[in-house]
């Protein structure tokens, strides 16, 4: 017979052993487990299942929200009617590792898909679209390509929001803005044109601040320093750039346009220091909801507004347009030249002229 304490060694050992491949089994089990798991969501990845999008039979948009921790987005999928189970979906999230993964923004599922291919679903990149902005786009056409590209917001909370941008004032430049009632969108001129992505569903803040941190990336400091040296605040010189963006979308041409008007607005008689842009009338048919003419007529010229710079002497109230970089450097460092007058060609590029003589003859041969 064994002894006490035999037995009890042998005991333990019997234990160790017995817990050793519980533990084995489970580790097996476990990882395969996961090696199908993964093989099941590569299959998945692979059918293309993954694509889905507003386009996909039966697809429901789920929005998570930032912040948002699993048992709240089952619950959100229990009442999109996408699961029937959120207590279950909350286990298996934990269960399969998913727990925590979820991320913020707009995703694709359908209610085919099983527990695990949703989760797996709602853990990848959300839905986004990408969008791209010429130099020289309005707010209202900046606005309009947005929703053609397919993100959903509040038209009326984001032209709010660009009328008075108080909640934008931790950026420098949006504090810099002056305070003026005759300005149209007061945030025009400052959501710089480049490339971007938005997640379907971002909300009007979220866009307006991924405009103004690339904003704030490209005005250098040289910007605001030459602005000051020549005598104007740095959103006059945007305003003068969104007036020379929409005048020539020549590059080579920008810095001579640009001294076209630092010389009219440097006449000795204050009264004649008159822009007269026709970019400048083509905002204003815009704002009125009309076509943008090649050439202004009697009535636009004579339209009655602060913007109007046949009318009125010096900058309008704000920019016209969104310019890029090479715009607002024409408006800082402009051609020394003394021209005084310029028209558009009709080929896409421009012709200078010095005289009112030499203006008239431009206009004569290439204004049809």
């Amino acid at each position: 017979m064994f002894s006490r304490r035999a037995l009890k060694f042998l005991s333990v050992m019997v234990f160790l052993v017995l817990a050793l491949v519980v533990a084995g089994v489970g580790v097996y089990f476990g990882y395969s487990y996961v090696i199908a798991q993964n093989a099941r969501f590569e299959a998945f990845t692979t059918q293309g299942a993954t694509a889905v999008g507003p386009g996909t039979d039966g697809a429901v948009m789920v929005i998570v929200p930032r912040g948002s921790d699993t048992k709240q987005i089952a619950a959100l999928l229990t009442d999109q009617k996408v699961i029937e189970n959120p207590f279950l979906f909350t286990l298996l999230s934990k269960v399969n590792g998913f727990d925590g993964q979820y991320k913020e923004g707009t995703h694709f599922v359908t209610d085919r898909m099983t527990y695990d291919e949703i989760m797996y679903m709602l853990s990848q990149a959300p839905k986004s679209v990408r969008v791209t902005f010429p130099e020289g786009m309005t707010y209202k056409q900046v606005k309009a390509r947005l929703l053609e590209a397919g993100v959903y917001f509040d038209e009326a909370k984001l032209d709010a929001m660009v009328q008075n941008p108080s909640m934008f004032l931790d950026y420098d430049f949006v504090r810099k803005i002056p305070a003026n009632p005759d300005r149209q969108w007061t945030l025009q001129g400052y959501l710089f044109p480049d490339t971007y992505e938005f997640d379907m569903n971002a909300d009007e803040e979220t866009i307006l601040r991924t405009f103004l941190n690339n904003t704030e990336d490209k005005i250098l400091p040289e910007f605001t320093a030459r602005a000051e040296a020549n005598g104007m605040t740095l959103d006059e010189a945007i305003t003068l750039a969104s007036i020379i963006q929409n005048e020539t979308a020549v590059l080579s041409e920008m810095g001579t346009v640009g001294s076209v008007f630092w010389n009219r607005l440097n006449f000795k008689d204050p009264a004649a220091r008159r822009l007269e842009s026709c970019a400048v009338l083509n905002f204003l048919r815009e704002e009125q909801g009309l076509a943008r003419r090649v050439v202004a007529s009697a009535d636009d010229i004579a339209f009655e507004s602060p913007y109007n710079t046949y009318r009125n002497t010096g900058l309008p109230p704000g920019p016209i347009s969104n310019p890029g970089v090479d715009a607002i450097r024409a408006a800082l460092w402009p051609d020394k030249t003394k021209y005084q007058y310029f028209v558009a060609k009709g080929d896409g590029t421009t012709v200078f002229a010095v005289t009112w003589a030499e203006h008239q003859a431009n206009v004569a041969k290439y204004v049809k």
